[in-house]
């Protein structure tokens, strides 16, 4: 099958099959005598490998030592126990940062009155300003008390 089909039946596209084959994430195609390239049922199997591990999380670098542990059967299943337990722990630290991002910009969004006036808490914070009235909420009392991270690293 050409790569077309390959990505028909994979969902991944031309461009991304041709990418993993360039970084050696997957063996090169064999190649007709036109220079096409041709993948048999085998490569269809491994690219759903990638792209499940991939819709996981996993980095290239990862799927790359997933691969490896999959095509060898005298690999220990603890190894790969470990990689997953390891992604889990990133999908973790990630969540955890996306529930700071949203608790900051809720905080943000409840000292903002959404209405017709130019006056914007949210943009004056985002600026790093600091109007009157204001300084005893940076100190702790109010908007981002428990944020001081968020202002401090994002702004």
């Amino acid at each position: 099958m050409n790569i077309s089909q390959l990505a028909r039946k994979t969902g991944l596209t031309a461009k991304t099959i041709r990418y993993y084959e360039s970084i050696g994430l997957i063996p090169a195609a064999v190649r007709t005598e036109a220079g096409y390239r041709t993948y048999g049922d085998r490569d269809i199997t491994v690219l759903q490998f990638i792209a499940r591990s991939r819709s996981l999380g996993f980095s290239v670098e990862d799927v790359g030592h997933l691969l490896t542990l999959w095509q060898d059967r005298s690999r220990t299943s603890a190894e790969v126990k470990a990689l997953a337990a390891q992604q889990v722990a990133e999908i973790d630290r990630k969540v955890a940062e996306l529930t700071m991002m949203r608790q900051a910009l809720t905080d943000l969004m409840q000292h903002c009155h959404g209405d017709d006036r130019p006056d914007c808490p949210i943009l004056d914070r985002l600026a790093g300003e600091i109007r009157a009235g204001q300084e005893a909420d940076d100190a702790g009392e109010g908007c981002c008390e428990h944020h001081s991270s968020f202002r401090e690293s994002r702004v």
